[in-house]
């Protein structure tokens, strides 16, 4: 999808974090530098977002990720999975599962990820990769 991002969870965190202190950073510089991108999160990620105490509140959470399309589950996530699964691991590689399921769910909608942890997430082939 041309001008589309995935924010990966550090961005959201951070993003998060300097919506609280009410001092922006890395994370809203970067938006502010792709205001036309229409922006998007993984089912993975949203499951991420949740699992922090900040957002515990349902309304919170939903509050939060409400700005983003989040990206679901389909054939094509999970054979990106396997490949890359595939790769990683016979490479000596693996990185987790939810940020193979991000990777793999950007690779399937042609959507480069958006992260602070860029060498992590270049390991896999065929990412599109952008540091803040």
């Amino acid at each position: 999808m041309e001008d589309s991002l995935v924010l990966e969870t550090t961005f959201l965190v951070d993003l998060e974090r300097e919506a609280a202190r009410e001092k922006p950073g890395r994370a809203v510089a970067f938006l502010e530098k792709h205001l036309d991108d229409k922006l998007h999160i993984t089912f993975t990620i949203a499951g991420e977002i949740a699992c922090g105490t900040s957002l515990s509140e349902r309304k919170a959470w939903e509050r939060f990720i409400g700005p983003f399309k989040v990206l679901g589950f389909s054939l094509d996530v999970a054979w990106e999975y396997g490949r890359a699964f595939r790769f990683l691991e016979e490479n000596g590689l693996l990185i987790g599962a939810n940020d193979l399921w991000i990777a793999a769910t950007a690779i399937a909608y042609e959507i480069p990820v958006v992260t602070r942890n860029a060498k992590h997430y270049r390991r896999v082939p065929g990412l599109s990769v952008l540091e803040y």
